[in-house]
């Protein structure tokens, strides 16, 4: 799939590469850098290399190739000792896709002291977990993880690796596919097995005005992130088979770690992430002003509720980005969502379609927001609002 190549008549010997190269699988031999046969091809020399002597020529898979590659992998991310949900939401679309594919169901667990997570990771009827323990893992940074990552995919092969749409997976998943060279979709709403067995992966394209289907035929693994509350969590499984473990030793070269964390700080704010909300009401353009936001904001007060907005008011200034629901903002699920003076464009709708209940309040009856609703109230919102505060106070003080 891969060859590494070493031009003779460029190479100078200056053994940058052997300083650089994350596996230590380069030597300087009478001026002239050898690669040895446990390369990866993860590409850190050929992008160091000062003189350009190195090159990595990859090839398209055939058939009989993308054969060789089985297993569906999701990446887990975890952070101080808790795995982030999206990495649970993922593994319980995995496994449907993997038993589509008849393949193997495996998660990948990177960190420092992290397999006391293996025991929840086990409800999920997985086949195999690649567990990677390094006191370099244990914060993430991008070099040491993707280091990590491609040694595993080069070694073991898989057909589809998934990893969450957060902000680690945003780093990581390009990076990684840029060094294997091969297909990523990001931000995926949906994916499916066409009938050949190819990885149907479903985003929204120009704006959101389209939703566009993509394959990867001719690239393995083939990749996709996905954001979070896109899937839902399946039901975790008391009486699954343990998984086979297998355990990783990471070679990680501390010289090829460009970035060291030396402090980390916690944001402070008073407004509850969206992502993790059970309520959260959202305000849009019928609205009319950021001064009618005080109905909005009160509604959610009086439930518990977080705020959150549309693109529209939210390029207009009236929220900050962190509030946005939509494709350009945070894809939410909460119990319930509460719709108020916004009309239901798609790049709204793919941000919370998949909330549990959802109660639109707009004046125009063909709003595209009441095809998604579970309950629709069309009228004013500046006399429905007041009305629903009214009589949720009157609720809470019996």
């Amino acid at each position: 799939m891969a060859e590494i190549i070493v031009d003779k008549n460029k190479c100078n010997g200056c053994g940058r590469c052997v300083k650089l190269c994350p596996f230590n699988q380069i030597k300087i031999v009478d001026d002239l850098a050898i690669i040895d046969a446990g390369c990866t091809m993860c590409g850190v020399c050929q992008e160091s290399c000062p003189a350009g002597a190195i090159l990595i020529k990859r090839e398209r898979l055939t058939t009989e190739d993308t054969s060789n590659y089985r297993g569906v992998w999701v990446f887990i991310e975890q952070y101080q000792g808790r795995i982030k949900p999206i990495s649970l939401e993922l593994l319980s679309k995995a496994k449907e896709l993997a038993q589509r594919l008849n393949q193997e169901l495996a998660a990948v667990l990177v960190g420092d002291d992290v397999s006391h997570l293996i025991k929840e990771l086990t409800s999920y009827e997985i086949h195999k977990i690649y567990l990677v323990e390094n006191e370099v893992l244990k914060r993430y940074t991008t070099d040491a993880y993707t280091y990590t990552l491609i040694s595993l995919v080069s070694q073991y092969k898989p057909n589809i690796l998934l990893i969450g749409a957060t902000n680690t997976g945003r780093d990581l998943a390009p990076r990684v596919a840029a060094r294997l060279r091969v297909g990523l979709t990001a931000d995926c709403t949906d994916l499916d097995i066409t009938e050949e067995g190819y990885l149907l992966q479903t985003r929204p394209a120009f704006g959101g005005n389209i939703m566009a289907q993509i394959l990867c035929k001719y690239t393995r693994p083939q990749m996709a992130t996905v954001r979070p509350n896109v899937f839902k969590k399946s039901v975790p499984c008391s009486n699954s088979q343990s998984p086979e473990i297998i355990k990783i030793e990471a070679k990680l070269n501390p010289l090829s770690i460009r970035t060291k964390i030396i402090e980390v700080v916690k944001e402070v704010s008073e407004v509850t992430n969206l992502e993790e909300a059970d309520i959260i009401v959202s305000a849009g353009r019928g609205l009319g002003s950021p001064d009618n936001l005080y109905l909005v904001r009160d509604l959610a007060n009086i439930l518990g509720a977080a705020v959150g907005g549309s693109r529209a008011i939210i390029d207009a200034g009236w929220l900050p980005h962190h509030q946005q629901v939509g494709q350009s903002g945070k894809t939410v699920a909460p119990e319930l969502y509460i719709a108020c003076g916004i009309s239901g464009a798609i790049q709204h709708l793919v941000g919370m379609q998949t909330s549990k209940r959802i109660i639109a309040i707009n004046k125009d009856p063909e709003a595209p927001i009441f095809k998604v609703a579970t309950l629709g109230i069309v009228g004013d919102l500046f006399k429905v609002i007041p009305l629903l505060i009214e009589d949720l106070k009157k609720v809470k003080n019996k």
